[in-house]
């Protein structure tokens, strides 16, 4: 995860590849049993999957898999098959390890040519993990009970949802967000991420 511009083509597609394809692959392999037993189908996404924030291929896999989830649950509906969408919000996993997290903003920023980091400026990198450390220690729970017990629901229950927000920035803050207006978003990230210096 990093600004969009950073990445490569391959970055994309690396993120793309697990986070996309490879539950599409994994559904679409399982769907003939899963239909034969009038099973469910229960994917987890992310609330980034609702908000893009900046993060490139993330966000991007994360929209891919609830319209996948979206498309399926409507064309499948007519043989008792649900499909369940997890939304979880920020939970400390290996996911959100700042280690890992910065040691892949060093090598998006070493890749980048001399022009695109001039523009950013020298103190950019810094102060874009500073901002990414205070958010991720802010807003990480450490219960992921609350996500199991979504999944537990959407397995098990009579009647599950379509949905599952799962985690108090997910249910408080980023699917309020979700509906409001594109502008609103754009400003409050604004607020948050470090400027470039080369901005305008």
């Amino acid at each position: 995860m990093g600004p969009s511009e950073w990445m490569t083509v391959d970055d994309y597609h690396s993120t793309l590849k697990v986070n996309m394809i490879g539950v599409i692959a994994m559904t679409t392999t399982f769907l003939p049993l899963i239909k034969k037993a009038r099973g469910r189908i229960v994917n987890v996404a992310s609330v980034l999957g609702r908000v893009a924030a900046n993060g490139g291929g993330y966000c991007i896999s994360k929209f891919a898999v609830e319209a996948f989830s979206d498309c399926l649950r409507r064309d499948i509906n007519h043989f008792g098959i649900s499909v369940c969408i997890i939304e979880p919000g920020f939970f400390k996993t290996a996911v959100t390890s700042l280690d890992p997290l910065e040691r892949e903003l060093h090598r998006l920023w070493n890749q980048l040519s001399p022009e695109v980091k001039a523009s950013y400026g020298d103190q950019y990198l810094e102060k874009y993990i500073k901002v990414q450390r205070l958010i991720m220690n802010a807003v990480c729970d450490s219960d992921l009970t609350k996500v199991t017990s979504c999944m537990e629901h959407a397995l098990t229950a009579a009647y599950p949802r379509t949905r599952y927000s799962a985690g108090w920035d997910a249910k408080f803050l980023w699917l309020p967000l979700s509906y409001m207006p594109a502008c609103v978003v754009d400003i409050g990230l604004k607020l948050v991420l470090p400027r470039p210096s080369k901005s305008v």
